[in-house]
């Protein structure tokens, strides 16, 4: 049985190998550490000795003359390191166990076949296994589907939790909807039932639907730890929503009838998190009702203010050095708002998640302080079709419901145009109108415009809701 397993630390290992050997031959007064003949294969030692106790569980033994690490490939889904390990193979065939030592002289690597007899059922009766595919008496599998309402985010930000992890099936492209995912115990196998299609890259463009082949190849799961962390492999190239080729998996969460994976995407500055439900599972709705009420907000980033600023697709770099401390803000500190170029960003925001929905009643004035620098382009043009593509002299905030997946909806907003460059200006934010909604609990800022892909800097300070 051969299972996808990761080998960037094996690539690390040997990079590192690499350069000590370079700099030690480079060194004309340590000459002794010079490299020599790289080791071979046939010098690779492998000692494999089943477990007294459980013939499925085979204890390996470097014995490579002069190694000083040892790498180990199991060929069940695991790897391991150190001189002396321990395989456990609960199904009965054959697997390949590949060992890769280093030495002052270099590296290789052997392999060795290991054949285990008989199938170990009580091996297989793990919780992780059985939640998976509903255990060795579900001889069909269990097929996992997306949860309907989540929450999850399909690709966002890696600076969780955002306003992204708030979406919902209903939120994503039709061909990802009907996406179903078999995990059978029986040969550890796994089917991708996509319905056709699954969301991906396609001839070099991303969020496209791609197809998938009627009959999927043949792949296998595994479950194994990796750097404190359990992870989710699938052979063969295949994968859950995303069709990067690339199936392997963080495990944040697998219980019975939830399965949470994740995974790093979009060049490694967002993550993709998956929350799938068993077929035919209604999971329960979770409603929160938070209290209703008004409290003070301000920050003026000299000192810790009393609200809590997360962001989307932007830089935030709070206690920046003033830019221009001139009035009508001589403040020494302030914060630095960076909007980067580029679709991925067309929608940079921060905001405030409040623990409580305002009382709009008395108090719904808010003011801030906006530096804006000329430097910037407001004249190149690139963004969405439906939107302004130029980055805009503007600033603008809106009311959320930050519990709906989708808060953009139902959102007060209010937009100030900036007049002056290059000075603090201090614009209000009158949301009077909207003193009889009950439903807010997020404050979101948003400067430049949405939609368009033109970078800006920006600077902001003295945030505050007026008493």
């Amino acid at each position: 049985m051969n299972y996808k397993i990761p080998v960037h630390r094996i690539c690390s290992y040997m990079a590192f190998a690499w350069l000590i050997g370079f700099v030690a031959a480079c060194s004309p007064n340590e000459s002794e550490y010079e490299l020599g003949p790289a080791p071979g294969s046939d010098m690779v030692k492998i000692i494999a000795t089943p477990s007294s106790t459980n013939p499925n569980i085979i204890q390996f033994r470097n014995e490579t003359p002069g190694a000083f690490k040892a790498i180990w490939d199991l060929g069940n889904g695991s790897t391991a390191e150190g001189n002396q390990v321990n395989g456990s193979y609960a199904l009965e065939g054959e697997y390949t166990v590949k060992l890769t030592v280093f030495t002052k002289d270099g590296f290789a690597s052997n392999t060795q076949t290991v054949r285990i007899a008989e199938t170990n059922f009580a091996m297989l009766d793990r919780p992780d296994y059985n939640a998976l595919t509903g255990g060795a008496s579900n001889t069909a599998g269990k097929t996992w589907v997306f949860d309907p309402v989540g929450p999850m985010n399909f690709g966002g930000p890696a600076d969780a939790p955002s306003s992204w992890w708030n979406q919902t099936l209903a939120d994503q492209n039709d061909c990802m909807k009907d996406d179903k995912y078999v995990f059978r115990l029986d040969g550890f196998r796994f089917e991708n039932q996509s319905g056709g299609a699954m969301w991906g890259i396609l001839d070099g463009a991303e969020n496209q639907c791609v197809p998938q082949p009627s009959t999927p190849p043949a792949s296998v799961w595994s479950l194994y730890e990796e750097n404190g962390k359990t992870m989710l492999s699938l052979s063969n190239s295949q994968t859950i929503a995303w069709d990067d080729k690339e199936g392997v998996y963080e495990v944040i969460e697998l219980t019975e009838n939830r399965l949470h994976i994740q995974k790093t995407c979009c060049g490694g500055s967002g993550v993709r998190n998956y929350v799938l439900v068993p077929e035919g599972f209604t999971p329960p709705v979770e409603v929160i009702e938070k209290p209703y009420k008004i409290e003070n907000m301000d920050d003026n980033f000299d000192e810790p203010g009393n609200v809590e600023w997360k962001k989307d697709a932007l830089t935030l770099m709070e206690s920046y050095d003033n830019p221009a401390p001139l009035p009508i803000n001589t403040s020494p500190k302030v914060a630095m708002y960076v909007k980067q170029e580029g679709q991925p960003f067309a929608f940079a925001n921060l905001f405030i998640d409040l623990d409580y929905k305002m009382d709009l009643r008395q108090r719904n004035v808010f003011k801030l302080k906006v530096f804006m620098p000329s430097y910037n382009d407001f004249v190149s043009a690139a963004g969405e079709d439906w939107a302004i593509k130029t980055l805009l002299k503007q600033v603008s905030m809106k009311l959320q419901d930050g519990t709906s997946s989708q808060p953009w909806e139902n959102q007060a907003e209010v937009k100030q145009t900036v007049t002056v460059l290059d000075k603090w200006v201090e614009l209000t934010f009158d949301f009077s109108q909207h003193a009889s909604r009950t439903d807010f609990d997020r404050v979101l800022i948003q400067i430049g415009g949405e939609g368009n892909y033109i970078p800006g800097i920006f600077f902001i300070d003295d945030f505050r809701l007026e008493p």
